[in-house]
């Protein structure tokens, strides 16, 4: 198996994040849009400069996409909003689980037409007690796909005509047909099955290759799959156990940022890994594309 790496994993940003998730790579502005879901708090990373501004949302945030008019749209426990990132301010665009106060958004992404795709779960992770939905243009919020558990990981293939989707306890990635013009999706089907073991599949990436990269929550890495033959192709390991998601970035695009937790760790697991918590860079041989906007 060939080393998927092109340089050593650098923790750039020892953020001691609770629930750090969702990078995505800014290219106008250079940086690092991600969350830390337990903390309500947004991110924005300069790699440049090592900066880390915040902003604190209020309440327990799931997503972060980029806007096409700057600012930034979120997944919250409250539903859709939208964070100014000039003054901070968040303003609640609409809350399709408002009857269930149990539940909160997680991961989410924009998709290559610009539509916001964000899944929800119970926070005592009940079984098929949330949903997958997508915010149109007109920010209306459709459910896409009902009945799951904890909804993470979302990725588009190049030509934006499939569709991949993880629901984690399933321990598996099933693909969509997509329609790109309406937001549409058929055909579920399983092309990833990750084995017993391995950790959980959590945040997910896509590279120029069609092959999609997968954090490991408890897995202590990022896990490179083919979801044409559903075959391993190799990890990154880290030197935390709860890698969130990951994704493309950097001026050539060949760098894998990743975001990792401390939540729910004993002290004991803590001392074994004190950069838990942390952002993570390394160089690898592939590169990806940058992540969509909301043009909501």
């Amino acid at each position: 198996m060939s080393d998927l790496r092109r340089s050593e994993v650098q923790c750039v940003l020892d953020a001691k994040a609770q629930l750090g998730e969702g990078p995505s790579w800014l290219p106008r502005s250079r940086k690092v849009l991600w969350v830390d879901i337990e903390k309500s708090r947004v991110h924005l990373f300069d790699p440049a400069t090592g900066a880390n501004q915040t902003y604190e949302v209020g309440c327990h945030v799931g997503c972060a996409v980029p806007g096409s008019n700057g600012n930034i749209f979120l997944g919250t426990a409250k539903g859709f909003a939208e964070l100014n990132s000039s003054t901070g301010k968040v303003t609640e665009i609409t809350h399709p689980e408002a009857h269930l106060p149990g539940n909160r958004f997680n991961d989410g992404k924009a998709d290559p037409s610009g539509r916001f795709w964000a899944g929800s779960m119970a926070y005592d992770e009940s079984q098929g007690a949330g949903g997958l939905y997508v915010l149109d243009e007109a920010r209306k919020a459709t459910l896409r796909v009902p009945g799951i558990t904890i909804s993470n990981g979302l990725a588009w293939s190049s030509d934006a005509r499939t569709f991949y989707y993880i629901d984690t306890p399933t321990m598996r990635v099933d693909a969509f047909d997509f329609d790109p013009q309406t937001s549409a999706i058929a055909n579920r089907r399983t092309v990833i099955r990750i084995p017993d073991g391995q950790g959980y599949p959590d945040g997910m990436a896509i590279d120029d290759e069609g092959m999609l990269w997968i954090g490991m929550w408890d897995g202590w890495a990022v896990q490179r799959w083919n979801p044409r033959d559903g075959q391993f192709l190799g990890k990154i390991e880290l030197p935390v156990a709860r890698v969130t998601a990951c994704c493309f970035g950097g001026d050539s695009r060949d760098e894998l940022y990743l975001t990792s937790a401390t939540s729910r760790l004993e002290a004991a697991d803590l001392a074994k890994q004190p950069m838990a918590g942390g952002l993570f860079r390394v160089k690898v041989a592939v590169k990806g594309p940058a992540g969509f906007e909301y043009r909501g």
